[in-house]
């Protein structure tokens, strides 16, 4: 039999370093950048205390994991919605669905933003966020050719979501898509 054998403690170890990513953005949720250390992390994920110095030797190795994993799964969900938008009123009205979801999640939102400063700060943080920025470019690009039209849709999403954390009632896909409509010609 030549059947593929898995090496156990590889997927093992990766699973556990999926597990410190996530607790990563659970810790830098409720207390911020500050709050994360290899001991909190690892407490958060329920794993022995040296757990997280074991996969990450630094703090900033676990921050850039972890900024890395959310821009990038949130750049791959906005490249398939880009990917699949046509210019018209249904591509529109998925983007602001997905906006409404995100906004419906604040503490992984906020840990994102948290991080997303931190890109501010580090250069080498940057290409995730990079490709988060291109993603939401592409999308824009499938309603305008118009450069300075596509910047300002990017800076109004990566804007109306961050507000989205100040308010008590984040705004629904229905005021998301208003707001898109009146920055994005739109054929309906």
């Amino acid at each position: 039999m030549n059947e593929p054998t898995t090496d156990g403690r590889r997927l093992k170890g990766e699973r556990r370093k999926r597990e410190l990513i996530e607790a990563t953005l659970r810790v830098v949720a409720r207390d911020g950048v500050a709050g994360v250390s290899h001991r909190t992390v690892a407490r958060e994920a329920g794993q022995p205390a040296t757990a997280a110095a074991y996969y990450f030797k630094s703090i900033d190795d676990l921050l850039t994991a972890a900024l890395t994993s959310c821009m990038d799964a949130d750049a791959e969900r906005m490249r398939v919605l880009a990917a699949e938008a046509d210019g018209g009123a249904d591509s529109l009205r998925a983007l602001a669905r997905l906006m409404a979801e995100v906004v419906r999640e604040p503490a992984h939102l906020l840990a994102e933003f948290e991080l997303y400063l931190l890109a501010a700060r580090d250069t080498a943080l940057r290409p995730s966020t990079q490709r988060w920025l291109a993603a939401v470019a592409d999308f824009a690009g499938r309603y305008t050719d118009d450069p300075a039209l596509v910047a300002a849709v990017v800076g109004a999403v990566d804007g109306l979501l961050m507000q989205a954390l100040l308010t008590d009632r984040p705004p629904s896909a229905q005021q998301f898509e208003a707001i898109l409509r009146a920055l994005l010609p739109c054929a309906d």
